[in-house]
């Protein structure tokens, strides 16, 4: 528990795009927030029933930046852990995500930029199936890990909207769960799965209202030997700022992945919590 809470103490922020003033361009930029949220009730003697429950998450997302042109790099860690807990039943996990992405891109004067990056994705900690028998443990940190390379160009001509295209390469991680990166064609068990394809990443990062921001995440990935399949994963955020430490969040993310499941995933999650700009 210790080390989870020093990881979300070392990562967060919320980046927010646009111009860049004239006396940071050349300078690294770095952007941190931490956040907690809590939900918690109790009763006693309380006739009309019910059962005590606690529930929170953490929240981190970090972000450093630097713009010399024509080189414009940017670097980020975002990750959130969540338990809860009702009645007498044990803690179960109900948020586990760590993303990590670096790009560089190179301002050629053109409506589009070359550009190169990696990003990884796993999850923080050990995760379960709650609807089988013991809690089945599907994954764990790295198991599976993601791993994508990719090439192309971006379009950023708009303050709120960057998107790129580009050739992806994709390494799937295994250690344990292995049918997350097996080729079922094979005798062999794999652990480690090398796809090349196309990906198409958009970010988006729109004021809604005054003090209500909208933060979303769409990235399309289709492997060359089968362009018909696509994996899809929308990550989306609504903010409210009640005032500088407390704001209320809401979370949706839908996710089609084959060789996951055949049938999309998606999670939601309201919840008011505690905020925090470090840096």
């Amino acid at each position: 528990m210790k080390k989870m809470l020093t990881i979300f103490l070392l990562i967060s922020s919320i980046t927010i795009t646009g111009q860049t003033p004239d006396s940071l361009i050349g300078k690294w930029i770095p952007s941190l927030t931490t956040g907690i949220g809590i939900s918690q009730i109790a009763f006693s003697n309380w006739v009309k029933g019910g059962e005590n429950s606690i529930a929170w998450t953490l929240i981190g997302d970090f972000t450093l930046n630097r713009e010399k042109k024509p080189w414009i790099i940017k670097n980020q860690i975002k990750a959130q852990y969540g338990r809860a807990k009702i009645g007498d039943g044990s803690y179960r996990t109900t948020a586990n995500d760590l993303y990590i992405e670096s790009l560089a891109s190179y301002d050629l004067g053109w409506a589009v930029s070359p550009f190169a990056s990696n990003a990884i994705r796993t999850q923080v900690s050990k995760g379960f199936d709650y609807k089988t028998a013991g809690s089945l443990n599907i994954s764990d940190f790295f198991d599976p890990g993601y791993i994508t390379q990719t090439i192309g160009f971006t379009y950023d001509r708009y303050s709120n909207v960057i998107t790129r295209f580009g050739v992806a390469f994709q390494e799937v991680i295994t250690n344990k769960f292995t049918q997350y990166s097996d080729d079922p064609k094979t005798s062999k068990v794999e652990k480690f799965k090398f796809e090349t394809g196309i990906e198409s990443v958009s970010d988006i990062d729109f004021e809604v209202d005054v003090n209500v921001k909208w933060k979303s995440k769409v990235r399309f990935f289709s492997r060359f030997e089968s362009l018909d399949i696509w994996d899809v994963l929308w990550d989306n955020t609504v903010t409210g700022k009640i005032n500088n430490w407390l704001s209320v969040n809401f979370t949706y993310i839908l996710l089609y992945e084959k060789a996951q499941s055949l049938k999309a995933q998606m999670k939601e999650g309201l919840q008011i919590g505690i905020t925090y700009t470090l840096l």
